[in-house]
């Protein structure tokens, strides 16, 4: 799923108040164990093909 914000994992307590506050649109992620985006990926240039449906609910 499209994410509107990630949070890291130091921040995962922001991140539960702004999801109860409902101070976000759409949804988030936490990344648990990993300290940046995008290390799951493996098909790097499908994954460009697609960056800008992927990050269409960033920032708004």
């Amino acid at each position: 799923p499209t994410l509107s914000k990630v949070y890291s994992l130091e921040e995962t307590g922001q991140a539960a108040y702004d999801v109860h506050k409902n101070l976000h649109q759409g949804k988030v992620g936490v990344l648990a164990l990993a300290p940046e985006e995008g290390l799951g990926v493996r098909d790097h240039e499908l994954r460009a093909k697609h960056l800008d449906a992927i990050n269409r609910f960033r920032n708004v």
